[in-house]
């Protein structure tokens, strides 16, 4: 297995927030500038699947492979390989939430598609974090809650 980038943000919205913008599939593409569109086949639940379409490339199946009240793992399934997207949010002393990602790729094509795909996502790890949580604390706010 490979790690391609990670990076953390801290933020005042609530934990709560985060999984809100992550189960709203079809809100991703305005916070993550490289993806054009994503279909959520069920539940936003661990063992649901969807496709999503990259800006510039091929459509591309996941699976939601961890969900719980800290963490958020989707991987999508490319051939030869799994390119993993690992999200984590913990409570920060002042009352705000760390989120993190990191992705990783494992399997027998891992290279070939780190050689592909592996520059763009360390490129735009911290600017789509960034994004996702102006998301999180404009449209829901410090504490969590959906705006009405």
């Amino acid at each position: 297995m490979m790690t391609l980038g990670s990076a953390t943000r801290i933020s005042t919205a609530a934990p709560a927030a985060f999984f809100a913008c992550w189960g709203d599939m079809a809100g991703w593409p305005e916070w993550n500038a490289d993806t054009e569109w994503v279909r959520l086949d069920g539940p936003f639940a661990a063992g649901s699947t969807g496709v999503l379409k990259p800006k510039g490339g091929p459509k591309t199946k996941f699976v939601i492979t961890e969900l719980t009240d800290t963490v958020f793992t989707d991987v999508s399934l490319l051939m030869g390989a799994r390119l993993t997207f690992h999200h984590t949010v913990a409570p920060t002393a002042e009352g705000g939430t760390e989120v993190a990602v990191t992705v990783t790729l494992a399997g027998p094509l891992a290279r070939l598609w780190n050689v592909i795909l592996g520059k763009g996502i360390a490129a735009s790890l911290g600017r789509d974090l960034a994004a996702l949580v102006r998301t999180a604390e404009g449209e829901r706010g410090a504490e969590g809650a959906v705006a009405a």
